[in-house]
């Protein structure tokens, strides 16, 4: 059976789209179908400059995009402030759904999302491309395996980046009225994201703001950072920062082994990526050197992470257009997970650093 091809439209002209009509091209069950601005020049100008064919449909509003019958799902890369708004416009016209990340400025606006996609019979699924490599599988194959690794005691993680004087004053991601939680909602996603991976995204009892949050002129965080504590003791950190060198690192240490990759948010080579794993580690008789280095995994892949993401997410939606299927559950759970500890951070940060309980209701 010919495999269904999926007719994206795209939202805006934000940099992050540039990358994902790349990818929409590249995913073998997707196509570039429209792409619609607030200018019909931003929107002609993008086109021609990311590969969409001649035959693509260029608009001058995000409305018209929505009410094309033949597109079948959006992605949508407007800052967080418009998220609520244009993905719930969305799934009321059927249209399903790759939301970019944070999926909005908090749980309520989330859940009033993922109410208009269930109403509508519309897939979710948030843009964090990570999840979609073949290494995210194989470190959850460590992760669980109780011989090698044991029991999950701690996790750190950490994303950041130097960003300039430019940036942390005009940047989208810096202003207070379009993406307010700021380096927390961009580099923290990630972060939090890769602690739930860590723990088979169990949600901690509770979280607590770090001391030490940075704030741009504008009042929005620049670099924050949070402890979480889970009922059997686990307990887990991040940092995220706009000011500080690119750093993506996630450390996960068990009973028996320990999990760390340099690269998770972005491997350091598209058809390549790899983790180290430490297995019962010690040192020689000396103390002068280690038994046996971390071993390196090397796991490759034929399609780039961001390719793979519109792969499986174009996947459901074939599987719903063509069979009638329920759209899949576990992104729009997994994003809601996300979103609940990004929520309880910042409540931790604005009740000057209280421990705050997290609950999924």
């Amino acid at each position: 059976m010919a495999e269904t091809m999926i007719r994206f439209g795209i939202l805006g002209c934000a940099d992050i789209a540039r990358k994902v009509s790349r990818s929409i091209t590249l995913a073998p069950n997707a196509t570039l179908y429209a792409v619609g601005s607030r200018s019909l020049e931003k929107a002609e100008r993008f086109a021609a400059a990311n590969g969409f064919p001649p035959s693509a449909k260029v608009y001058g509003s995000y409305e018209a995009v929505l009410d094309d019958p033949d597109v079948d799902a959006v992605y949508v890369p407007l800052p967080t402030s418009l998220h609520l708004k244009w993905a719930v416009l969305a799934a009321e016209k059927k249209k399903h759904l790759l939301l970019e990340k944070p999926v909005a400025l908090n749980v309520p606006e989330f859940d009033r999302i993922l109410e208009a996609c269930e109403t509508n019979g519309v897939q979710f699924m948030d843009g964090t491309m990570w999840m979609h490599h073949p290494r995210t599988a194989k470190m959850r194959e460590l992760l669980s395996d109780p011989q090698r690794f044991g029991r999950l005691k701690s996790v750190q993680a950490c994303f950041s980046f130097f960003a300039d004087s430019d940036f942390l004053e005009n940047d989208i991601r810096s202003k207070p009225d379009l993406d307010a939680l700021g380096a927390l909602g961009d580099t923290g996603w990630y972060c939090i994201r890769a602690i739930l991976f860590a723990v088979d995204y169990e949600l901690p009892k509770s979280v607590k703001a770090l001391p030490g949050t940075v704030f741009n002129k504008a009042g929005v965080i620049t670099t924050t950072g949070a402890s979480l504590l889970w009922e059997d003791g686990k307990v887990a950190s991040f940092n995220c920062s706009f000011e500080a060198n690119l750093t993506m690192t996630i450390t996960a240490v068990g009973t028996k082994g320990t999990l760390q990759v340099n690269d998770f948010v972005i491997p350091y080579k598209e058809d390549t990526a790899t983790f180290t794993a430490g297995i019962e580690s010690w040192f020689n008789d000396l103390v002068t050197a280690w038994k046996q280095v971390p071993s390196e995994h090397v796991v490759t892949t034929d399609l780039p992470q961001d390719a793979l993401m519109v792969k499986e997410f174009s996947g459901l939606v074939a599987d719903i257009k063509r069979n009638g299927s329920k759209p899949e559950q576990k992104w729009p759970i997994l994003s809601r997970k996300t979103q609940l500890v990004l929520d309880a951070v910042k409540t931790s940060m604005d009740r000057g650093l209280e421990i705050v309980e997290v609950q999924w209701d």
